[in-house]
């Protein structure tokens, strides 16, 4: 017998598997070869130098934009449908006589920016809870307007040149479809699956286990808990659930939504403090899919799915 096998596991030392119930995979866990040498190059934090108001930046108070329109004075949040979409609600169909190896489908969909605040210096971690409170408020607005007609509303930031951002100015992206894109339709299935077979929502248990164990809480509050996932496999990688089972973001109580706002600050100031640096990440809200449409009545249907909201956030142009 190989003499590895005869020793105690220890997560720490030896390497191993860990299920992502998200994504039905495996993901390996390496966590001994931290211990490496490290002669790699270390790079100083670039110097943030962005002006408070730049006339020339497109998302900016009173700035003119690339199609020509001009931008509102705006005090709060701003929102505006994308110059530059990846998805438009009337292109055309392709058709469906295709091969089994070519094929494809309709995509339609509208893309839209929201800018969190009018100045461009301050980011999320600076920002006020109450103002952090007024984009959560337009996020719920927003995915309660568009997933009348859309499948699926997805709402994400990228945050810094690192993670693709264009441009320094608080903003994030609202993209709706009308179909569920391959991620959030995995996740889909899994949480279905695992009700099912267990009785009860997948993060809702998974949330109270981790709030019990105390091992990977990164902070928490009444109604919020952010975890760097079990099967993580970004550096960086939180995951921020309620304590209870809401579907979507509107679903969100008021105090609900303080305590959100209070928690975003507080998770992402820490995000910053890492490396005493304004962070760069990719975040995304999933929420639970909607039912497209209005019933009898003009009444918009409930959404459908068991799919719970959260919030997955990380940071690394590659995963470990």
């Amino acid at each position: 017998m190989d003499s590895n096998s005869k020793s105690t596991f220890d997560p720490k030392d030896h390497q191993h598997l860990r299920y992502n119930p998200l994504r039905n995979s495996w993901v390996l866990v390496s966590a001994h070869r931290m211990k490496r040498p490290w002669k790699g190059q270390v790079e100083k934090p670039p110097e943030d130098n962005v002006p408070r108001h730049d006339p020339n930046n497109p998302l900016c108070p009173g700035s003119v934009r690339a199609n020509g329109e001009v931008n509102p004075q705006y005090e709060s949040t701003f929102m505006f449908e994308n110059d530059f979409p990846a998805l438009q609600p009337d292109a055309p169909d392709p058709g469906s006589d295709h091969h089994p190896l070519f094929r494809s489908k309709a995509a339609r969909g509208v893309c839209k920016v929201m800018c969190f605040h009018p100045w461009s210096d301050i980011t999320l971690p600076l920002m006020q809870p109450a103002e952090i409170r007024r984009v959560i408020d337009k996020w719920a607005e927003l995915i309660e307007e568009l997933g009348i007609t859309y499948t699926w509303v997805q709402i994400f930031e990228n945050k810094g040149s690192t993670m693709g951002c264009s441009n320094p100015h608080p903003h994030c992206q609202v993209w709706a479809s009308n179909f569920l894109p391959n991620e959030p339709a995995l996740a889909e299935s899994c949480q279905k699956d695992f009700l099912q077979k267990h009785g009860e929502p997948m993060l809702v248990q998974y949330a109270r286990m981790e709030a019990e164990a105390q091992e990977r809480v990164v902070v928490e509050n009444e109604h919020w808990l952010v975890v760097v996932p079990y099967w993580a496999t970004w550096p960086f990688q939180t995951l921020l659930l309620p304590r209870r089972h809401v579907l979507r973001l509107p679903d969100l109580t008021s105090q609900e939504r303080e305590s959100l706002a209070s928690i975003m600050k507080r998770l992402l100031t820490k995000y910053d403090n890492l490396f005493e640096v304004s962070f760069s990440y990719s975040m995304g809200w999933h929420d639970c899919r909607s039912r497209s449409g209005r019933g009898p009545g003009g009444v918009p249907r409930p959404p459908s799915g068991v799919q719970q909201v959260a919030s997955h956030l990380f940071s690394s142009a590659s995963p470990l």
